[in-house]
């Protein structure tokens, strides 16, 4: 139960680099500003499609009880 808890805690901070990464990505290619390099919609497409399987993946581990969030103050 422990180490579910840890890959799961790990995977969400993979994602959130992840999509970090892609940010800057597209940020790069923004500057670069080459018509015949990638695309940036690409970049941004990806960080998107992960931002949203992140959230998915916070409720479910959530509403299984493999991470819980922090109290709210009283």
């Amino acid at each position: 139960a422990e180490k579910s808890k840890l890959a799961i805690k790990l995977l969400i901070i993979g994602l959130l680099l992840f999509i970090v990464f892609n940010l800057f990505r597209a940020l790069f290619i923004m500057i670069k500003n080459d018509p015949n390099g990638p695309k940036m919609s690409t970049f941004l497409g990806k960080r998107v499609m992960f931002s949203a399987f992140l959230l998915l993946l916070i409720i479910l581990a959530m509403s299984f009880g493999l991470i819980t969030p922090n109290p709210r103050p009283s």
